[in-house]
């Protein structure tokens, strides 16, 4: 669109120009642009949301003091630190130093940033936008959403904090800044737009939800800001997808949507306590849904599990359950109902929309405090002799060992079936199925015998959907039966 008012405005000014001298001098051409071509709100300028931001960002210099040399490696080293690799070889008996990025959000000196830059710190200093450095202290951090604060010691008076926008209001295609400090080369400002929100399972932390986008991050942009065109915070820029290990055009920042909460938790405790179901969880597919008797395009999560004297116990929650909302909200995915039940944090009711045998219930929880580490059992992998072949769908199955049950964390007299061989193209194969599974359900029904399992896996005309447990997790699997 602008090509061709540019072009139409040359084209006017050629006109202009072989126009004779006594002909009445035409009208100025005008060029009419949208307000939303510039994407800034009316009446503001981009340098000046630039300038404004920048102040509010800071460099932040870590330092990890020097593990103690083992006497043996300084023998070697020498006393110079000079090893086999002459002068230039690492010192191991050196302090440690990393940069990155923080972002100012009170005036009495505390500062948002990644955990990662701040981790394993002895040490750190941060760098205003006006050069000044100053010691700081850390107040909380996050691993599992990458997130820190740290407090400037002594702030000064002149701290400008950066106002925090709503990240959930941000649209595809909006334009943000992102400032931080690249390669250590000080406040640096570039710009692109939001490619994407809501960016899970990209396997950086255990809580995802990135806001996706194109403006230029780089190393030691880590915690610096994703800024909107009000000027207002709403990511911490985190991570790239990259190949070169420099900017390929795909940058992660941490919404402020989860950004403040977690703040708000470091703030006042230190941690963060994060809200718990005791559930196993699972996406809802097309396969699933089918198999479940749903409508075609049922979004949800599935309930793979309910751990026993959780809040998901005492609730009622079953599995085979489908999470379809959580309060106002409609879940999604599995990411999303993580997110927003951790987010909710310890104590706090909720009000969980259910799809339970084709009808809508809703049930309200009062959240546990999430455990540090959860179980797991061990999988077996043997192929045992004697195993009992299924040649429609490609599986050898059998009773699952007595000695086995206890680590398979099994409830008492309750019946299974191990995976004891997979056959390659089968529709077992297809969906993934492995040796050293283990299969609770069939089609919803809990395990009597073998025998009936295979009966039931032998009728199957369409598809038949698992239970099955794998690594002390479960999950459904659906399986397309080979026409007869």
């Amino acid at each position: 669109m602008r090509a061709t008012a540019m072009a139409s405005l040359v084209g006017a000014a050629l006109a202009l120009s072989l126009t004779p001298a006594l002909a009445a001098p035409a009208a100025p051409p005008t060029l009419n642009v949208p307000p939303a071509f510039t994407g800034l709100p009316a009446g503001v300028s981009l340098p000046d949301i630039a300038e404004k931001a920048v102040a509010s960002v800071v460099n932040i210099r870590s330092t990890q003091a020097a593990p103690k040399m083992d006497p043996r490696m300084r023998r070697f080293f020498g006393p110079f630190g000079l090893g086999p690799m002459g002068p230039r070889a690492p010192m191991p008996h050196q302090p440690r130093e990393g940069q990155g990025s923080g972002v100012v959000i009170s005036a009495d000196g505390l500062v948002l940033t990644n955990n990662h830059v701040i981790d394993k710190a002895d040490a750190l200093e941060v760098t205003l936008s006006d050069g000044r450095s100053l010691a700081a202290e850390l107040v909380g951090a996050d691993p599992k959403t990458d997130l820190a604060v740290i407090r400037i010691s002594d702030a000064p008076a002149d701290l400008v904090p950066m106002p925090m926008g709503d990240s959930d209001a941000l649209r595809l295609g909006e334009s943000v800044l992102a400032i931080g400090n690249p390669f250590g080369l000080g406040h640096t400002v570039t710009m692109g737009i939001v490619s994407a929100k809501s960016r899970a399972g990209m396997g950086i932390v255990d809580y995802e939800d990135f806001i996706q986008t194109d403006a230029a991050i780089n190393p030691g942009n880590s915690g610096g800001a994703l800024v909107n065109l009000r000027g207002e915070l709403v990511g911490i820029n985190t991570a790239i997808l990259s190949r070169s290990g420099g900017y390929q055009g795909i940058g992660f920042a941490i919404p402020t949507a989860m950004a403040r909460t977690v703040m708000d938790s470091l703030v006042r405790t230190g941690t963060v306590d994060r809200g718990w179901l005791g559930v196993g969880i699972q996406d809802l597919d097309r396969k699933l849904a089918r198999g479940f008797g749903l409508p075609a395009g049922t979004d949800g999560v599935l309930i793979t599990g309910v751990m026993p004297d959780t809040p998901a116990a005492e609730a009622g929650i079953r599995r085979g359950d489908v999470v379809v909302g959580i309060d106002e909200a409609d879940i999604r995915s599995a990411g999303q109902l993580r997110n927003t039940v951790a987010l909710a944090g310890a104590g706090e009711t909720i009000d969980l929309r259910l799809l339970r045998d084709g009808r809508e219930i809703s049930v309200g929880v009062t959240l546990g405090r999430l455990p540090d580490q959860p179980g797991a059992a061990v999988a077996p992998g043997a192929r045992p002799r004697d195993e009992t072949e299924n040649t429609r769908l490609g599986l050898a199955v059998r009773p699952v060992p007595e000695r086995l049950a206890d680590q398979l964390d099994l409830q008492k007299g309750q019946s299974a079936l191990m995976v004891a061989g997979v056959d390659p193209g089968s529709p077992a194969a297809r969906a993934g199925l492995r040796p050293g599974d283990v299969v609770l359900e069939i089609d919803r029904r809990p395990i009597v015998s073998l025998r009936e399992a295979r009966a039931q896996l032998d009728r199957a005309d369409r598809s038949v959907v698992l239970l099955v447990q794998r690594n002390g997790r479960a999950q459904y699997v659906a399986l397309d039966a080979p026409a007869r």
